[in-house]
């Protein structure tokens, strides 16, 4: 049941029923409930694209395939999560958020429940590379950005890191709770439960808290003044007119160098390379979770920074502190300094993401974000993709990940510089042709 109000001269449905309703009545902005209904979507997908880590070697004892066949499996994943995020961006701007979200989330969850199956190499490549990437490539970071610059104008960058901390808290809810139900019950009994979470529980819960927009339910966004709505309604900048600044490219080559230097990397071949240096898998598994907790606290540090301070001089810094931690990384053989680096290591480990998104909300505008950070984002994925393959070959040929992350500990300092020359302030491009 509805009732019928009039804002702005416009006549708008504002519902008696239902999860607004409840929200309302509480006095709670119902931007803040989907943001708690995305932190859940974001999670999971996270713990699913943690997976990898804890895989590897239990596909290579049961199937005999080497380190480099399943790395290119998993290079394929992130790039077809990479090629969603822009994909996803056009479809919230074209159906919703609500109906994106419920598309690329049962996508995974059919991509997970099929790689339960799993027999032969193609089938880890069409699985888990191609669906399961695709899945949660549309759930991933598009979906957290555009929930923040949608639903919110005051707290917009702290919404955003607490949205990444989800991501990094994925880690260190879902490792452990991997490796424990990988040696009671096998690989398949730890597919099996993300295949089950996905489904049973963030699908329904999507789909009857999710909305797409403040408007849909009469409200403003969070904090949202007149001026800030004259801001949201300018025109958004054409993705081909971003193509042609220099700005774009920066933040597209640093965010590569983000994801080759994370989930590529680290995220990818940790495990391995601990165990290759005389940790337990329960140790490395451990590591990554001190990994995820500081990714929490730094993520969601970054966002309230970002609300203070110039994005592009923190993002320089996370870029500048991470070469230095992945430069000492091969030298580490005890657990002290290795807990020493998760702590340094894991603060600005998606730190770099609300710096990212302020920069292209800043730059080109909050109404090209879904697309432009899309795009962005396209291109962390394929900097974490040629990680993943990458630092597999380098594994087949030499035995360890040593060079691999010597070249991302110089890519880092590089990523530091690129970040440092973002300018902040948008320049309203050239009309259109029509």
């Amino acid at each position: 049941m509805e009732r019928t109000s009039t804002r702005a001269g416009a006549a708008i449905a504002t519902p008696r029923l239902g999860p607004a309703a409840w929200a309302a009545r509480r006095g709670l902005h119902y931007g803040w409930v989907v943001v708690v209904v995305t932190f859940l979507v974001v999670i999971t997908a996270a713990g699913v694209r943690s997976a990898p880590g804890v895989l590897i070697r239990p596909l290579e004892a049961e199937f005999g395939w080497r380190r480099g066949e399943i790395s290119l499996a998993l290079s394929l994943s992130l790039l077809t999560y990479g090629l969603a995020a822009p994909l996803s961006g056009r479809i919230a701007d074209r159906f919703g958020l609500r109906a994106m979200t419920l598309g690329f989330l049962s996508l995974a969850g059919v991509g997970v429940s099929l790689a339960v199956l799993l027999r032969h190499l193609w089938q880890l490549h069409l699985f888990w590379g191609l669906i399961v990437g695709l899945g949660t490539g549309g759930i991933a970071t598009v979906l957290s950005a555009t929930v923040a610059n949608t639903w919110f104008q005051a707290r917009r960058g702290l919404v955003t890191g607490i949205l990444g901390g989800a991501s990094s808290a994925g880690q260190l809810v879902f490792l452990p709770l991997l490796v424990w139900v990988t040696a009671q019950g096998g690989w398949r009994a730890a597919v099996g439960l993300l295949a089950a979470l996905l489904l049973g529980v963030v699908l329904p819960a999507v789909l009857f808290f999710m909305r797409s927009r403040p408007a849909d339910l009469g409200l403003r966004p969070y904090g949202a003044g007149s001026a800030a709505i004259d801001a949201a309604l300018q025109p958004p900048t054409p993705m081909r007119v971003a193509l042609r600044t220099g700005d774009f490219w920066l933040l597209a080559l640093s965010f590569a160098v983000c994801g080759f230097t994370t989930m590529g990397l680290v995220g990818t071949h940790f495990i391995p390379h601990a165990v290759e240096h005389g940790f337990t898998e329960a140790q490395a598994a451990g590591i990554l979770s001190v990994i995820g907790g500081m990714n929490v606290v730094g993520t969601v540090a970054s966002g309230w920074l970002c609300d203070r301070f110039a994005p592009r001089k923190l993002l320089a810094a996370y870029y500048f502190f991470r070469a230095l931690s992945l430069l000492a990384l091969p030298l580490i053989t005890t657990l002290p300094l290795m807990s020493l680096f998760a702590v340094v290591y894991g603060f600005d480990y998606i730190a770099t993401v609300p710096p990212t998104v302020m920069l292209t909300a800043d730059r080109f505008g909050r109404r090209s974000v879904g697309t432009i950070f899309g795009w962005i984002s396209f291109a962390h994925m394929v900097g974490g993709a040629a990680a993943a393959s990458f630092a597999g070959a380098i594994h087949d040929a030499v035995g360890d990940y040593t060079v691999a992350f010597y070249v991302a500990g110089l890519l880092g300092l590089v990523a530091a510089g690129m970040a440092f020359s973002v300018r902040s302030v948008r320049r309203t491009p050239a009309p259109a042709p029509v």
